[in-house]
């Protein structure tokens, strides 16, 4: 398999440290409030990518942290504890807002999306003590120092900090964007946080430096050691972490360890609302929720997501989210033909290309959109019922092996009543009873199939 490398930006193919196995760490939601489509997108990518690596015969130790205690909300170690935030709001503790919204996410994930669970799922305050003692090991080989708010992180001992974002570090100043608080350099960070000294924590542990809280970017390390070893085979996220997450993640690391964390570096973009950034302030902040509300399914919602390729920034509107339900819906007619019991649909062949042309897209950089338009023309003979079991099985089963969705699943045979008013309508076509005709017609749409005449006779579909 080949992928986008963020660290290199070339498209290079995956040469695993351990024969026969892949190390795959994905970095988790920060379990604070409900998720919205945004938080999602990224994770229905990575499950592409887990599915696609099984394919290819690896093993797949897998993953994903959860951030379960509040980092700032300013990448710049400042600003207001997101857990304490939404504990304050909603009138409770920051441990039971992260077993709540634990508790959310896995639900949506696991159940609603059908991702693939990856095999670990620590969560960050069960490695409190190892990330103090990683921050003990990076002190001891001086790559540490202590200012009024915490133990931070000396980036001016790397001579190659900030390569994953090609950071320019000469022209970093103090200034508007960069708050000194006491740094010896603009882009240090926090590795361990101290308490305020006139109030207490809900989450706070006792350390060789203070009462306090772990960095938010220390968790990532502390638990890909523990669970992956030094160095790994591919890290993925998101855009926004490249400047500051993965930076400093990348830092702490390979200055305590002296090896290269991960030796592949993987990225999604985000997704806009009609073009425009989300946010509650201007109500486009959508949940799962909000989407099956107004009746599309959770696999339009995943199909419209891998339409564009995990590179690009998307666009979530209304519209787009139809197309995708109204060209699954399509999918799932043309599956319906092998309940048929009629004449109506003649046989066809399939064009194998287009089959391998699917998988090869995807394992070209996970690149979903080429690979969809692949099947499209794969099952377009089918959509003008030229029938081939086969060709359907096989389409199918690329479906559910890569993109997890389950199209035989959705679309079960009809009941015995429903067939015999099928054959009822034919019948009274062939007699012209018009009148018979049209009444059992309107009984089958009352009862969610529509009827599609051929010469050779009627095909039904849900509607």
């Amino acid at each position: 398999m080949k992928l986008h490398n963020t660290l290199t930006r070339k498209i290079e193919e995956i040469k695993p440290i351990k024969e026969g196995e892949i190390s795959l760490y994905t970095c988790g939601l920060t379990v604070y409030s409900q998720p919205h489509i945004g938080n999602w997108v990224p994770y229905i990518y990575w499950d592409v990518l887990q599915r696609t690596l099984q394919t290819e015969g690896y093993k797949i130790k897998r993953v994903q942290n959860i951030t379960d205690v509040g980092h700032l909300t300013s990448d710049e170690d400042a600003g207001e504890d997101k857990m304490l935030k939404s504990a304050l709001s909603e009138g409770t503790t920051a441990w039971d807002v992260a077993n709540k919204y634990i508790a959310v996410a896995n639900h949506e994930a696991y159940e609603l999306l059908g991702l693939i669970k990856p095999k670990y799922l620590p969560r960050a305050t069960d490695y409190i003590a190892q990330q103090i003692e990683f921050v003990k090991q990076l002190e001891a080989k001086g790559f540490t120092y202590k200012i009024a708010d915490g133990v931070y992180f000396d980036t001016s001992k790397l001579n190659d900090y900030g390569k994953l974002a090609q950071l320019d570090i000469k022209g970093l100043r103090f200034g508007a964007r960069v708050a000194d608080t006491g740094k010896k350099n603009p882009t240090d960070f926090a590795v361990w946080k101290f308490s305020p000294s006139d109030e207490k924590r809900d989450m706070e542990w006792d350390s060789p430096w203070g009462k306090g809280f772990p960095g938010w970017h220390l968790e990532c390390s502390a638990i890909v050691r523990e669970i992956l070893g030094d160095q790994i085979d591919i890290h993925t996220g998101g855009i926004d972490h490249i400047p500051v997450h993965h930076t400093n993640e990348i830092a702490q690391t390979e200055a305590l360890t002296g090896k290269t964390l991960a030796n592949t570096w993987v990225h999604a973009n985000h997704i806009k609302v009609n073009g425009t950034k989300m946010s509650k302030s201007l109500g486009n902040v959508y949940t799962l929720k909000d989407i099956t509300d107004k009746g599309f399914s959770i696999d339009s919602f995943k199909l419209m997501i891998l339409s564009k390729h995990y590179q690009t920034e998307g666009n979530f509107t209304w519209e787009n989210l139809e197309a995708a339900q109204n060209r699954l819906k399509r999918w799932q007619n043309i599956a319906e033909l092998r309940w048929q019991e009629d004449k109506a649909i003649s046989s066809g062949t399939g064009n194998p290309d287009t089959q391998d042309a699917f998988a090869e897209h995807i394992h070209n950089d996970i690149n979903t959109p080429a690979a969809i338009e692949a099947l499209e023309k794969y099952l377009g003979h089918m959509e003008d019922l030229h029938f081939c079991s086969p060709c359907m099985d096989n389409a199918y089963g690329l479906l559910e092996t890569y993109f997890g969705l389950d199209i035989f699943a959705s679309t079960p045979d009809i009941s015995k009543e429903l067939y015999d008013k099928i054959r009822g309508r034919e019948a009274a076509r062939s007699s012209k009873d018009w009148v018979k005709s049209d009444q059992l017609r309107d009984e089958l749409k009352d009862q969610g199939i529509s009827l599609r005449d051929t010469d050779n006779g009627a095909v039904w579909y849900r509607i």
